[in-house]
């Protein structure tokens, strides 16, 4: 099966192949919302107010100008899953050269298969739901809810990840996870069960919902 069915990314490529570094930024483009999403999941939330989304997604294509040759030693992976790579990278590097002094190994960024850190789903759906004044609140209902999270599966919070805060397809999914779109779906039917359980268990978690 070939890596790319839409017929214009693989267009694209095949332009990109023969250097055309336009077809790249084009690439980059079609692709650009989901990366962004990818990184505004996965970007420590310590970092918040000094690294961007958008600072993380020029450097990472920058560094995929670099490295595009790299893709066409395994010219079979879906172009998407490179970029998803590279990203990912980029992602690592920036939190070692922010919080080396602070991070742990569990705090490496995830890139297909690993599992996605609980600290960063707990802070993505938390988000900024509560002023100043509810501080001490939120940090609590923020660790239980990490603490929950960190029960699941890990298999099976990454397939949350990809699809509910990703939004990724089901086929994207399965395919950067390598399994089967069947079982994708399976996972994360089963995550978004697991994950309305743990949410209604955490006390106070629907108040800072409310917050305005």
């Amino acid at each position: 099966m070939p890596a790319e069915t839409d017929p214009v990314i693989a267009e694209l490529i095949a332009r990109l192949r023969t250097g055309d570094k336009a077809a790249l930024a084009e690439l980059f483009d079609k692709h650009r919302d989901k990366l962004r999403r990818m990184v505004q999941l996965r970007l420590d939330h310590r970092l918040a107010g000094r690294v961007s989304p958008s600072d993380v997604l020029q450097e990472a294509y920058i560094d995929a100008l670099k490295r595009v040759e790299h893709y066409f030693d395994k010219p079979d992976q879906p172009f998407f899953g490179w970029l998803r790579l590279v990203v990912g990278q980029r992602l690592a590097d920036i939190h070692r050269e922010h919080l080396a002094q602070k991070r742990n190994a569990g705090r490496d960024v995830p890139i297909h298969g690993g599992a996605t850190d609980s600290a960063c789903l707990a802070a993505c759906l938390l988000g900024n739901l509560s002023s100043p004044s509810h501080a001490a609140r939120r940090n609590e209902v923020y660790s239980r809810l990490e603490e929950a999270l960190d029960q699941m599966e890990p298999m099976d919070r990454e397939v949350l990840a990809l699809r509910h805060f990703e939004e990724l397809s089901n086929t994207e999914t399965a395919s950067l996870l390598e399994i089967e779109p069947a079982a994708a779906s399976k996972r994360y039917v089963r995550a978004l069960a697991r994950l309305k359980q743990i949410l209604e268990s955490i006390p106070g978690f629907n108040e800072q919902n409310s917050d305005g």
